[in-house]
């Protein structure tokens, strides 16, 4: 067994810190190109949606209440009212396009009749699937090119820019109506 010699240092270094976070711009400059890529991210992100839905009437309302009924089987109205945030009317606009054309059924609530509770039929499921694996292949491509450090950074972004009862909602620790 050999021993350190005296000479020998038993110093061992700390481990390399992180280098200092940066401080973000958030001049005007720099936020109109938040703006301005959020606005073509969703541009292009919407339409491969849209392509499929205009084959059937259909609009991004449409989609976005699919999408939320499809999340949450047995959504009631006024739950999907408080994610969409949008009137009433609007909304039963939606909903009756989707019930007429089969993609949604609406049931009475168990223990309150009144309420109307909302599912995906199977026609709307397999629309939903399909809207969903458009989408689904434009996000994997963009986070096969960037990387998970940008898939990270891009989830706390998205998330600070979400209200508390968003954010509530999809950590699972709110209702879809706390949203």
């Amino acid at each position: 067994m050999l021993k350190a010699s005296p000479r020998e240092s038993k110093f061992i270094p700390p481990p390399k810190l992180p280098a200092p976070t940066p401080v973000v711009d958030v001049g005007e400059a720099e936020m109109r190109l938040a703006q301005d890529l959020l606005f073509f991210a969703y541009r292009d992100f919407t339409n491969v949606a849209d392509q499929v839905l205009e084959e059937l009437d259909l609009g991004r309302a449409h989609h976005r209440a699919l999408h939320f009924i499809g999340r949450n089987p047995g959504i009631t109205v006024s739950g999907l009212l408080a994610i969409l945030r949008i009137t009433k009317q609007s909304l039963a606009r939606v909903l009756n396009a989707l019930v007429d054309q089969g993609f949604v059924a609406q049931a009475p609530g168990f223990e309150d009749r009144r309420l109307r509770l909302l599912t995906l039929t199977d026609k709307g499921q397999a629309l939903e699937k399909r809207l969903f694996e458009a989408q689904r292949d434009k996000i994997a491509q963009a986070y096969r090119s960037t990387g998970p450090q940008a898939v990270q950074g891009f989830r706390t972004v998205m998330r600070a820019m979400m209200d508390k009862g968003a954010r509530a909602y999809l950590d699972g620790t709110g209702s879809a109506e706390d949203a």
